[in-house]
């Protein structure tokens, strides 16, 4: 079978097309759309990745920073929650929360204060810098997604969302503890 050869994405890494038919090589009843598929999605998750890192790094802040900034706008107005529950969120020991907190209160993003009501608990809140830098970063990344998007019609985006929704949903379900972790894993 003859496979279209596509110009490598960089020097050092092959197309998708190349990639596949060396599966296929090598694993003959490897399917080549699934594939293919894969990993495109694969390789477009890690440029996706690079790309939120650079408008990251024009901020000022790292993905580590983001994800506070992050939990704490999902934690609703006025945008505040205790180290312990930011750092089961992100999924973090208490230690290195307290590292990730003390940088950003250094930088003004979040404060740390005692809880008037109960002054055994900290609370952490975003400040009005680390929520502009928050819609900031939200105003890029919608630019860039849709640039990203741009070659999905706007009647076909539903249907795509609800099939990687479906994707991601399989994977949670027979990977319960997939969210990142890989501490189980051996080398």
């Amino acid at each position: 079978m003859s496979a279209r050869r596509a110009e490598p994405a960089s020097p050092t890494e092959l197309g998708i097309a190349e990639q596949v038919a060396l599966y296929q090589r090598e694993f003959p009843t490897v399917d080549p759309q699934v594939e293919t598929i894969v990993s495109t999605l694969s390789r477009l998750n890690r440029r996706m990745n690079v790309a939120y890192s650079r408008q990251l790094a024009t901020l000022g802040i790292t993905n580590a920073e983001w994800e506070v900034l992050k939990a704490l706008v999902f934690a609703g107005s006025p945008y505040r929650l205790g180290p312990g529950e930011l750092a089961k969120r992100l999924g973090l020991t208490p230690a290195a929360m307290t590292h990730r907190i003390d940088r950003m209160v250094a930088d003004g993003l979040v404060t740390r204060d005692r809880d008037e009501a109960n002054r055994v608990r900290v609370i952490i809140e975003l400040t009005p810098v680390g929520r502009d830098k928050w819609i900031e970063l939200m105003r890029m990344a919608a630019v860039f997604e849709a640039d990203v998007l741009q070659d999905v019609p706007a009647e076909a985006r539903p249907e795509l969302a609800a099939t990687l929704t479906r994707m991601l949903r399989r994977i949670e379900e027979s990977q319960p503890d997939a969210l990142g972790r890989t501490d189980d894993l051996t080398c």
